[in-house]
């Protein structure tokens, strides 16, 4: 309250005088007035924050406060990414999934191995994979008397981003990333399995579980129990090194089936499972083993292949839900498509040679995976708001901007990770942004339409609180900048705008990482 009435004097001050060249006008000194206001919340004692706005039309900047202070931006990070990739690989990029043989075949038989070879793609479901398996059969192939190859060599071979932390291994959030993968549903979380516990038919059995898809790659140590009545409280957990998962917990007798997302380790081989499965299905044999990380030879002749969704089709579900395994990907992709080195330094060389030259400075900011889950990124709100202008001229600019997430939209692909945030104020349906969130830091860099239709580009980086949240103060922000007008200063708010309750979500992730789907 004293930071706000301070506030408001200094208002009434600056606003007394008449605007010049050197002094802000009233309109955006009201406007400081009110962010400032917001900044002096108790939930950013002792906090840093990093936060800048500009007008991207005439180049002003309304409002900064140490905008050139590198912060932690989480998945923020994806904004770099996003832009070199549609930039760098093109809108209409397309990732290939291929299965091909020696080149000996006699009849229904295959003299030698079967390659499945990625290319990258992370949306391959289950559905793919018979696909694929369904044209190897219409090729008459019946037998295959050598082994399944699953060549997943278009990336190398780290599985894990550098500096990502042990303890979220087991989790969809951290999945591996190979060139060869598959993803259980529609959000496609690549690498990962869906498992699901069903309670047993009496009290004292051990519940059902079963995964989606259907895989054997996965062995389960089941701990868990049916009880006669209580609260569910089943735990999914996979050991570093080991594809077995104990469950544990109980659930209820009558209750509903319980699932969350549990990755795999070395998705090459879960993506083999799948395939070898349907080849089985579809009346082909492969009579040796399934072996990993071997590559296709030049000769090898192709009998199925699978297209992937245009790169501009994938900036959807990788941007609106935060898709961190899509932002990895992309950055192995660009590696492997300009510098022919699928691996993180490549990849990451190329998406900041392409920021640098779309404004941002690049001895001012570090990237070190294409996620954000790293917390050896640190870029500070100009240079976020240095891209957001930039990209504007870019061909593809509409596609990146309609990918981002809404606020207020309750449509998972249009609101995304802002669906329940900023419900009923002029920021719903206007704000396009991205979100971020590790523990203890907390991120918003995006557009804003303010009242008078102009375009405003902003950077909202918070880091070192130890609040549960401090996502209303990204809201309120918001919100003021949707509302913003330079028509009359009277009527620029000082006092921060009422924002509607953020929904609970753990403070270590975003609200897309709560399965099933919290925002």
């Amino acid at each position: 309250m004293l930071a706000l009435v301070a506030a408001a004097a200094v208002v009434a001050t600056v606003g007394a005088s008449t605007a010049t060249a050197e002094s802000p006008a009233p309109a955006e000194t009201r406007l400081a007035a009110t962010i400032d206001a917001i900044l002096a919340d108790a939930r950013l004692a002792g906090a840093q924050t990093s936060v800048v706005v500009r007008d991207v039309t005439d180049g002003t900047t309304l409002y900064q406060r140490n905008g050139d202070r590198r912060l932690v931006p989480a998945s923020n990070t994806k904004l770099l990414t996003s832009a070199a990739a549609l930039a760098l690989l093109g809108p209409g990029h397309r990732f290939d999934t291929d299965v091909l043989v020696p080149g000996r075949q006699r009849g229904g038989a295959v003299t030698g191995d079967l390659y499945l070879r990625g290319g990258g793609d992370p949306t391959m479901l289950a559905a793919d994979y018979d696909a694929l398996a369904a044209q190897v059969a219409a090729s008459g192939v019946r037998v295959v008397t050598g082994d399944l190859i699953a060549d997943d060599t278009r990336y190398d071979s780290a599985r894990l981003g550098p500096d990502w932390t042990w303890d979220d291994e087991p989790y969809y959030y951290a999945a591996q990333v190979s060139a060869l993968t598959v993803a259980p549903d529609t959000d496609y979380d690549a690498g990962t399995v869906i498992v699901t516990a069903t309670p047993g038919a009496t009290a004292g059995s051990r519940p059902v579980l079963r995964t989606t898809p259907a895989t054997g790659y996965l062995r389960f140590d089941n701990r868990a129990e049916t009880v006669a009545e209580g609260a569910t409280s089943i735990s999914f957990t996979r050991a570093h090194g080991s594809n077995t998962v104990v469950v544990t917990g109980r659930i209820a007798a009558g209750s509903a089936p319980t699932s969350d997302w549990v990755t795999v380790w070395e998705p090459a081989g879960y993506a083999a499972d799948v395939f070898r499965a349907a080849l089985r299905r579809h009346g082909v044999r492969v009579q040796g083993e399934t072996l990993l990380g071997r590559a296709t030879p030049a000769t090898a002749i192709p009998v199925a292949r699978h297209r992937s969704m245009p790169l501009g089709d994938l900036m959807t579900p990788f941007l609106k839900l935060s898709n961190n395994g899509h932002a990895e990907v992309l950055t192995k992709e660009i590696g492997r498509v300009r510098a022919d080195a699928g691996t993180w330094p490549a990849g990451i060389a190329a998406v900041t040679a392409y920021v640098a030259s779309a404004g941002m400075d690049q001895a001012v900011f570090r990237q070190r995976d294409g996620s954000g889950l790293s917390r050896r990124n640190l870029v500070p709100a100009t240079e976020f708001v240095d891209l957001l202008t930039a990209v504007r001229t870019e061909p593809w600019f509409d596609t990146w901007y309609a990918a981002l997430p809404v606020a207020g939209e309750a449509d998972r692909f249009v609101g995304g990770t802002l669906r329940s945030r900023m419900q009923g104020t002029p920021a719903a349906g206007n704000v396009h942004a991205k979100t971020g969130s590790l523990t203890g830091v907390s991120s918003l860099s995006g557009y804003a339409t303010d009242a008078d239709g102009r375009l405003l580009a902003f950077s909202i980086l918070l880091n070192n609180y130890l609040a549960a949240s401090v996502k209303p103060l990204e809201d309120q922000i918001a919100v003021a900048l949707a509302g913003y007008t330079r028509q009359d200063a009277d009527a620029a708010r000082v006092a921060p705008p009422a924002v509607p309750r953020t929904p609970d979500v753990p403070t270590d992730g975003e609200c897309s990482w709560v399965k099933p789907i919290a925002c």
